[in-house]
C-alpha cells in the first residue's frame, strides 16, 4: 500500500498563490497517473487535475483552468499543484490519490482556505 503525505496548504488571501506537494512512499506511483482532490466544506470530494505518468495533464475543473497547474517529480515521487488568483470558493482540504480512480489510503490532506 503506497502512503501519501500532502503539503504546502495554508491561509492566503484571495488573488493569492500556493504550491501544493504530494509524496508517495514509493517509486510505483510514478508509473500511474495521479490527481489532486479537494472537499470543500460540507461537500463530496471532486477531482480537479491529473496528470499520466510521462506528464499529460488535465483539469477537470472548469473554474481551475487557467489557474491551476498540475506537475510531478518522478525522481522525487512527488505530485505538485500550482494555484494561482486563489479565490474563497477554492477553500477545501486538498488531496492525492491515483486518478481518475482513487484506489489507495487517502492521506491527511493539505487545508487551503483562502479569505481576506
Amino acid at each position: 500500500q503506497v502512503q501519501l503525505v500532502e503539503s504546502g496548504g495554508g491561509l492566503v488571501q484571495p488573488g493569492g498563490s500556493l504550491r501544493l506537494s504530494c509524496t508517495a512512499s514509493s517509486s510505483i506511483a510514478s508509473a500511474y497517473s495521479m490527481g489532486w482532490y479537494r472537499q470543500p466544506p460540507g461537500q463530496q470530494r471532486e477531482l480537479v487535475a491529473s496528470i499520466t505518468s510521462v506528464g499529460i495533464t488535465i483539469v477537470y475543473k472548469d473554474s481551475a483552468k487557467g489557474r491551476f497547474t498540475i506537475s510531478r517529480d518522478n525522481a522525487k515521487n512527488t505530485v505538485y499543484l500550482q494555484m494561482n488568483n486563489l479565490r474563497p470558493e477554492d477553500t477545501a482540504v486538498y488531496y492525492c490519490n491515483k486518478a481518475p480512480r482513487p484506489s489507495w489510503d487517502w492521506g491527511q490532506g493539505t487545508q487551503v482556505t483562502v479569505s481576506s
